[in-house]
């Protein structure tokens, strides 16, 4: 059965890469490179590869890597804007960076925090960082995030991008297991204009999306 792009859904993709674990193909329409399925991690495989994650809302290091995405976030944001952290992982960090700033957060996470309710809301704005690539059905579910923002509100992405093909064979981004999409900005922009937003690169492996006023 040919699988499907799980960004656009569309059939119609070319073999990419191919290492000694796994196949990558890119879709000729939104241009996501993605593993097929049968080639993911289970969720009991998944989940213990997240559990080895070591983050902390007391780790300077790794609040400055979150600050590429807080910084021009916070910078376009009004006061007490509230915001979702989905995918927050076993040691929230941005969440928290978040609320030190004046914006009340709520958190998802499938494994570590799965409380639906959260996703019954409306937001100001809504942070993933390092998420899309470990998504399964990023298409499905970025359109869910989109839909809880409020109009004028921000989604903010943290992934690294695809540069080339070249570049791609010597990744390490593809090495984790758990990686299983990889955007570049062609998707990004191709994600923009299917669900109306404004797009920002504020840095190499950060975007922001602006859902407009209908």
């Amino acid at each position: 059965m040919m699988p499907i792009c799980p960004l656009c859904a569309s059939t119609d993709h070319t073999p990419y890469h191919r290492d000694a674990r796994r196949d990558y193909r890119q879709c000729r329409h939104c241009t996501l490179v993605f593993v097929p399925a049968h080639q993911r991690l289970g969720p009991v495989a998944e989940k213990a590869v997240y559990d080895r994650h070591e983050n902390s809302s007391d780790d300077a290091g790794y609040r400055r890597f979150l600050s590429r995405l807080f910084e021009p976030l916070t910078a376009r944001l009004e006061p007490g804007a509230r915001g979702l952290d989905f995918g927050a992982g076993p040691g929230p960090t941005l969440s928290v960076m978040f609320e030190e700033a004046g914006h009340p957060m709520a958190i998802y996470d499938p494994f570590y925090a799965p409380d639906e309710r959260a996703l019954e809301r409306r937001y100001d704005f809504i942070t993933a960082t390092e998420v899309v690539e470990h998504l399964f059905a990023p298409g499905r579910e970025l359109e869910r995030l989109i839909e809880l923002l409020a109009p004028d509100g921000w989604l903010g992405l943290m992934t690294k991008r695809v540069r080339s093909a070249e570049a791609f064979v010597g990744w390490h981004y593809i090495l984790d297991p758990t990686h299983v999409c990889f955007f570049g900005e062609a998707s990004f922009h191709w994600l923009a204009e299917r669900w109306q937003l404004r797009v920002e690169f504020p840095a190499d492996d950060v975007v922001l999306l602006q859902k407009r006023r209908r």
